[in-house]
């Protein structure tokens, strides 16, 4: 366990952002990783793996819910010194994510099929994305236990094994999908079905590596099989804080999908392009996304412990690196687009659609970063919410706009861009008055009748 509560915030943040974003990167390393490989059989490929990865969304929306929930709830125990609810908190997500784990399969297997049905391009890309996710689901019901031990930890100020693990598991991704998706060295390519394997197996050599560290290494938080029966009340605060977080990511999915379906028409080119390019802008975000998810144990363990002014610095310190970072990354998606999508594409026509997402979608980078930090901050609150109702606005804001501009004559993808552009920076506003409101009701209410 490391006290967050003492010390100079900003070493905080960057000192929890820092192994956050390597794992989070090698995280991401997954699926790009697949991407590359999968591209080498063709467009339609990578128009049916990159629809069916959106799925990865709803997984997130529910992994979230009981992360974020977890990490808020023992980030604020160890800040109270509670040790007994951070134990029975962690044991009680624990159960929970058997309980996703178990749902995601028994949907994922039941609609996949009908899902790229309505979402796919053309027949080949829909039989590529079914495949895909057949042997994919595996890997994404044991997310649920990555997340929730690695959301324990970093409760408790701790993101360096998570970040460890995330690597070893990478490593051996990287090891696998060119023998299962290529075939290389057994000459039995497995194609599109090898990549979702390649993950799968992968993702379970990082749920027993993080069991062995709880069982023979960690000591604030452990398993404990005697907390492992249902206790209702504390599933409602854990779903309290994490069902409006899953509700977030729920919405990105929606926001996916619509994207797909006005452009399905558009042929299996924009949907490559634009898998390509929405990959490589989840990649770029790591640096925001890491900052933020640092600012949820921190100002966290600090909400608990009572200590409101270096809450609110710690909002300060993360938006102001979170955003310098963004600008860095800006000013090189506008200057050198290409250079992240050739890695995956040598289609002309394709590598234009990516290139130009990026180049226009990079303009939000900035206001992006900004709602990643007070998503991080509401979760350290412990109302989350706020952060719901943001990604509804810009959701609304987007669609209808969006699916009437497909509508028109001579209707572009960069128009579409330029839409997300301006949502997202009025999301920015957005998510930044209704954390504004949080601080008043949360924090100065609290100060002045004297309780932490």
């Amino acid at each position: 366990m490391h006290d967050l509560t003492q010390g100079s915030i900003p070493k905080h943040v960057v000192r929890m952002a820092m192994p956050i974003a390597m794992g989070m990167f090698f995280q991401t390393l997954y699926f790009l990783v697949d991407l590359k490989f999968v591209s080498l059989l063709g467009k339609d490929s990578v128009a049916g793996v990159g629809a069916a990865g959106n799925i990865t969304f709803i997984v997130m929306a529910l992994t979230q819910m009981l992360g974020v929930g977890t990490v808020t709830l023992i980030a604020q125990a160890v800040g109270r010194k509670d040790r007994p609810d951070a134990n029975l908190v962690f044991n009680q997500s624990l159960l929970l994510a058997a309980l996703c784990a178990a749902i995601v399969l028994a949907g994922g297997y039941g609609l996949s099929g009908f899902y790229m049905q309505k979402i796919g391009a053309n027949s080949a890309s829909v039989m590529a994305g079914t495949t895909y996710l057949e042997w994919y689901l595996p890997g994404l019901a044991l997310q649920f236990a990555i997340i929730t031990m690695g959301s324990a930890l970093r409760g408790t100020g701790l993101a360096a094994p998570g970040m460890i693990v995330q690597m070893a598991t990478v490593l051996l991704n990287v090891l696998l999908a060119p023998i299962l998706i290529a075939g290389w060295g057994t000459g039995k390519p497995l194609g599109v079905a090898g990549a979702g394997l390649a993950t799968s197996i992968s993702v379970a050599a990082g749920v027993a590596i993080l069991t062995f560290y709880f069982l023979r290494l960690e000591k604030y938080v452990a398993f404990d099989f005697r907390q492992m029966h249902a206790r209702i009340a504390t599933w409602k605060r854990i779903l309290a804080i994490g069902l409006p977080a899953g509700g977030e990511f729920a919405l990105m999915f929606v926001y996916i999908w619509v994207i797909y379906n006005i452009i399905r028409d558009l042929g299996t080119t924009a949907q490559a392009g634009f898998t390509i390019g929405q990959n490589v802008m989840r990649a770029v975000f790591l640096p925001a996304m890491a900052v933020a998810w640092a600012t949820a144990p921190i100002a966290g363990q600090n909400v608990g412990a009572g200590h409101h002014d270096r809450v609110r610095e710690t909002f300060r310190s993360a938006v102001l690196i979170g955003s310098v970072l963004m600008l860095m990354l800006t000013l090189m998606c506008q200057l050198r687009p290409q250079w992240f999508v050739h890695f995956f594409t040598n289609d002309p026509s394709v590598m234009a659609v990516g290139t130009q997402f990026l180049q226009i979608i990079s303009w939000n980078f900035v206001a992006q970063g900004i709602i990643f930090t007070c998503s991080g901050m509401f979760q350290a609150l412990g109302n989350t919410v706020p952060a719901m109702l943001s990604s509804g606005s810009r959701l609304i804001t987007f669609a209808g706009p969006g699916l009437w501009l497909a509508s028109r004559p001579g209707f572009e993808l960069r128009q579409l861009w330029f839409l997300s552009v301006a949502t997202v920076t009025l999301q920015a506003f957005t998510s930044w008055w209704l954390l504004h409101r949080q601080f008043q009701q949360r924090l100065v209410m609290k100060a002045a009748i004297g309780v932490s």
